[in-house]
């Protein structure tokens, strides 16, 4: 498989508008499928073993995507090979109370993967420069000490913070990957009716329903949100920043549940 398709390198910016949603099926069957992922998940569980036994590393894997692009799914079969114990998944969504009380990042930081560890986010602080900036009545909630609290600096000043902790991050042994699910409102619909029409799902959907309705309605703001921003030299796809220490890639989500039943 040929990822280079996929990722995006430091020093370029992404246009969502001119990236496809749909791909081929890097498979032609779904036995084929079951099969690269076995093993896939042989070659993961052993390089696991090998963090775990060196111990001075740490891998952190960050997934943002709108709703419904396949978040859970995606973390539940790529990381079907590793060992439970030597992993842990962290799922970000409305902050607390006590979360609101301190800085941004403060709530993601605590999270962070130990050396020898595997960490995975289910969103991330990068929602700090999406959610936050599409509803911006959130920072209120966050009682910022400096106006203009929703200027252009603010997510410049954002943006830097996010870029200097991931560096801090690297220099001290965390690997960060990043990946960004590319899903098209058509086929976010098609999922959501899915997840209606279909008892097994309904939970996905009530779970989320108003969070969901309400991020259709502001589909066009959020991808204006999703741009490069700030500092185009060192900004990825969702927002800042994909450097060579921190790659990032953007999976086309249209073809992601052909076989992956």
């Amino acid at each position: 498989m040929n990822i280079s398709a996929f990722r995006v390198r430091e020093g370029r910016t992404v246009n969502l508008k001119k990236r496809p949603t749909r791909v081929r099926p890097f498979y032609d069957s779904k036995a084929q499928y079951q099969s690269l992922l076995a093993d896939h998940g042989k070659k993961l569980s052993a390089l696991q073993n090998l963090l775990y036994a060196d111990d001075r590393y740490a891998l952190l894997v960050i997934f943002q995507a709108m709703d419904a692009a396949g978040k859970d799914g995606a973390i539940k079969h790529v990381m079907s090979g590793v060992n439970p114990q030597g992993c842990q998944v962290f799922s970000f969504k409305q902050p607390s109370a006590e979360e609101l009380d301190h800085d941004f990042l403060w709530r993601t930081n605590n999270c962070l993967p130990e050396r020898g560890r595997i960490g995975i986010f289910n969103r991330s602080y990068y929602e700090e420069v999406l959610i936050v900036r599409v509803h911006p009545e959130i920072l209120d909630r966050e009682r910022l000490p400096d106006p203009p609290r929703t200027g252009g600096s603010l997510w410049k000043q954002r943006y830097q913070s996010i870029l200097d902790l991931e560096r801090h991050l690297h220099r001290n042994g965390t690997r960060i990957v990043k990946f960004f699910l590319h899903l098209s409102k058509g086929e976010q619909r098609r999922r959501f009716l899915a997840r209606i029409d279909n008892p097994e799902k309904n939970w996905k959907f009530s779970s989320t329903r108003s969070a969901a309705i309400a991020g259709r309605t502001t589909w066009p703001p959020m991808r204006i949100a999703s741009r490069p921003r700030a500092q185009p030299t060192r900004h990825g796809m969702w927002c800042p920043p994909m450097t060579k220490r921190t790659p990032g890639s953007l999976c086309r989500r249209f073809w992601s549940k052909r076989w992956a039943g």
